[in-house]
């Protein structure tokens, strides 16, 4: 499987995502001209970014032009929270404020292909999350004299 060798544009490089993926069961469906790919968390669980890897000079009609996103808790109740021509490949899931999006389950439909093609090549999806933090990191400083004799063990 080959990877792009650039960040995405509107990705974090800084590391303050995580990817995700594992922790959801992925399927796949066809019905006719229409491509689906449902990701589903055991619990609901905060995402923030979707990026799709397509290459169009490998693939060209397999690959997505048009893609809907949809984000629900079952696939009864996914409403279409973005829809958008496929030449950014990272998809900012968060809502009006800007804040990551709490789900179930993830839907992309592929609307449709370059040159009308039939069938659909994704080489890599990723959903990202936000970092949390760890507690280790909120201890406070021990500067004093007295928190000072104590630093080692001997």
């Amino acid at each position: 499987m080959t990877t792009p060798n650039k960040t995405p544009p509107g990705a974090d490089p800084t590391g303050a995502v995580q990817e995700i993926g594992s922790q959801a069961v992925w399927s796949l469906s066809s019905y006719g001209s229409l491509h689906l790919v449902n990701i589903q968390f055991r619990r609901k669980t905060t995402v923030k970014t979707l990026c799709i890897y397509a290459d169009y000079k490998s693939d060209e009609s397999y690959t997505p032009s048009k893609i809907s996103v949809r984000i629900g808790n079952n696939s009864h109740n996914l409403p279409e929270i973005r829809k958008q021509q496929l030449e950014l490949f990272h998809v900012p899931l968060t809502d009006n404020h800007k804040k990551p999006t709490h789900t179930l389950m993830i839907q992309i439909a592929v609307l449709a292909n370059h040159q009308n093609g039939g069938d659909t090549h994704m080489r890599q999806i990723k959903i990202h999350t936000l970092v949390e933090e760890s507690s280790i990191g909120k201890f406070p400083r021990c500067t004093t004299i007295d928190f000072m004799m104590y630093l080692s063990i001997r």
